[in-house]
C-alpha cells in the first residue's frame, strides 16, 4: 500500500475513538441550528476549504431533505477579509467576524492542523468573549488552540494532508449526526 494511504489508515484508526465527540457535537449543533442559532467556521488554506465544505453541506444538504441551516465560513467573504486584514491586521480577520455574526449560544468551529494559527486563535478568544461555544479540530496535542477551546478533536498525525483528510471524515460524520438528530 502507498505510504500516504498507510498513514491515513493509521490516523483514522487512532482517531476513531473521537467519533462519539463528533456525534455529540452533531446533536448539540442540530439543537442550536434548529433553534435559529448559527455555526461559524474558520481555518486557513486547506482548513478553509474544509470549513467551506462543511457550511455548504449545512446550507445546502448533506444527504437528506431539510431546511437550510445558518452556517458561515468566515474566510468566504473576501471583501470583509481583505478590509479587516488591511485595517486591523491578519490576526483580526476571523475575530472581528465572530463578534459581528456570532451570538451567545452560537458555535464556532476552528479548523487548524497546527493548532497555532494566530487568526484562528484570535477567533477562539473572541468567541469566548462573545458567549459562543468553541470547538476545534486540530492536529496533534498539545497545541494552543486545543488549550483554549471548549472541546477538541485532535488528530494524532504529523502530516498536514493526513490531518486534513481525517478532519474531512470527521466533518462528514458531523453532518450525518446533525441530520440524524434534526429528523
Amino acid at each position: 500500500m502507498h505510504r500516504h494511504l498507510t498513514m491515513l489508515r493509521e490516523a483514522l484508526s487512532m482517531s476513531a475513538g473521537q467519533a462519539p465527540t463528533v456525534e455529540a457535537w452533531g446533536r448539540k449543533l442540530a439543537a442550536v441550528l434548529g433553534g435559529g442559532g448559527r455555526l461559524l467556521v474558520c481555518g486557513n488554506g486547506g482548513s478553509a476549504a474544509e470549513a467551506q465544505h462543511l457550511t455548504a453541506e449545512l446550507v445546502g444538504r448533506f444527504k437528506g431533505e431539510r431546511r437550510p441551516y445558518a452556517a458561515i465560513a468566515l474566510h468566504a467573504d473576501t471583501s470583509s477579509v481583505t478590509a479587516i486584514s488591511n485595517d486591523f491586521g491578519a490576526d483580526a480577520v476571523y475575530a472581528r467576524q465572530v463578534c459581528a455574526h456570532g451570538r451567545q449560544g452560537d458555535v464556532l468551529l476552528c479548523l487548524s492542523t497546527s493548532g497555532a494559527s494566530g487568526n484562528v486563535l484570535a477567533a477562539a478568544r473572541a468567541a469566548r468573549e462573545c458567549g459562543l461555544v468553541t470547538w476545534a479540530m486540530t492536529g496533534r496535542r498539545p497545541n494552543p488552540l486545543a488549550e483554549i477551546s471548549d472541546e477538541v478533536v485532535a488528530v494524532p498525525a504529523t502530516d498536514t494532508a493526513t490531518v486534513q483528510e481525517v478532519h474531512l471524515a470527521m466533518i462528514h460524520l458531523l453532518c450525518h449526526a446533525i441530520e440524524e438528530a434534526g429528523e
